[in-house]
């Protein structure tokens, strides 16, 4: 297992961009996506996305990338080339009890790892979400008038983006219920509750089922995500979708 790193200075930067993944374990990732894939195929495709989205945050202006993980990169699909990309990245460890917590937890630590910065948080469900795109949710985060949170809606319900100018704030969202169909407006509601102006990003799929992984792929068509969706025969097909 990849042992998390100490917080520790990265460069320069006007926002820390965290990245909330888990390492893509055969039978541990985008289960979902099982059948028509199979659970080796299933991990390829997290792992081209979670190296899509690192590639994301490297290239967004300003960011100091960090790395807020759970699980064992050494069992993990493409694990020598997730090593190698996070090598120079600090790397902390996922913790608290549910994925609201883990949320929170990963923010704070990132704050850590980047004393004074705002964060930004995305998971590795939305390879589509280039550094363009994050560009200007970090712009409309930092702007002279700008709010206090910027979140991103997902079209099934939850969010695949959230930055916040304080990132003690995550705290509110420690016991808000993930995975379900309001999930996205419980967060609306929690962050708005605790007083903060909230921007809302644009909405974007994420990865869940095989019909997401389709549709995904082919918004981008030119990522390692996208062609590791085409080499799996059944979900190139159609089928399942």
């Amino acid at each position: 297992m990849l042992e998390p790193r100490p917080p520790e200075a990265h460069g320069p930067g006007r926002v820390a961009l965290v990245v909330l993944a888990k390492a893509p374990e055969p039978g541990r990732v985008k289960t979902r996506l099982c059948p028509p894939a199979e659970a080796a195929e299933a991990a390829d495709i997290a792992a081209a996305a979670l190296l899509d989205t690192l590639d994301a945050v490297r290239a967004t202006a300003g960011g100091r990338p960090v790395l807020a993980l759970t699980g064992r990169l050494d069992a993990a699909a493409r694990g020598e080339e997730l090593a190698g990309a996070i090598r120079d990245l600090p790397v902390v460890a996922q913790r608290g009890a549910g994925l609201g917590a883990r949320i929170a937890a990963a923010h704070a630590d990132a704050s850590r790892c980047a004393p004074g910065l705002p964060t930004l948080l995305i998971g590795m469900d939305t390879p589509q979400a280039d550094a363009r795109l994050l560009d200007r949710c970090v712009d409309a985060l930092l702007g002279p008038a700008g709010p206090d949170a910027v979140l991103g809606p997902a079209t099934d319900g939850g969010w695949w983006v959230l930055g916040l100018r304080d990132p003690q704030a995550a705290q509110v969202l420690a016991h808000v219920p993930t995975s379900r169909p309001d999930t996205g407006q419980r967060t609306l509601h929690a962050l708005r509750a605790a007083g903060l102006r909230v921007v809302l990003a644009p909405t974007l799929r994420d990865v869940d089922t095989a019909a997401d992984a389709v549709a995904v792929s082919r918004a981008a068509a030119g990522t390692r995500f996208a062609a590791a969706v085409r080499a799996v025969p059944a979900l190139g097909r159609g089928r399942g979708c």
